[in-house]
């Protein structure tokens, strides 16, 4: 594995959440300019992305038709009473190991 991508909040960057949406959004929308990027793990808020009325649903299932990873943390899933639209639910010891077989792991 190469890369993983991190995602523990349903916006990026700290101040307003409007603007971190959108830059999610920009982001998300660019990642084929991350070499090697094989999965993304999501946890805490991070886990609203795959759900239902995600601003960037329609992004995260072009990038999972592409071959990534999709993994969001069941236990986050189940505190916010969601259920993922795309990925395949994963637990803390899917998200540890993709994480540790990283070369690079980047946190948004």
């Amino acid at each position: 594995m190469n890369t993983v991508l991190a995602l523990n909040n349903d916006h990026m960057g700290h101040g307003d959440t409007e603007l971190g949406r959108q830059l999610l959004g920009t982001f998300l929308a660019k990642t084929g300019a991350l070499k090697g990027l094989d999965a993304i793990v999501f946890y805490n808020s991070g886990v609203k992305l795959v759900a239902n009325g995600s601003p960037v649903l329609a992004l995260l299932d072009h990038l999972h038709e592409d071959g990534i990873d999709l993994l969001p943390c069941g236990t986050c899933l189940n505190h916010f009473k969601l259920e993922p639209v795309v990925g395949e639910v994963s637990d803390m010891d899917s998200i540890i190991r993709h994480l540790s077989d990283a070369k690079k792991v980047i946190t948004l």
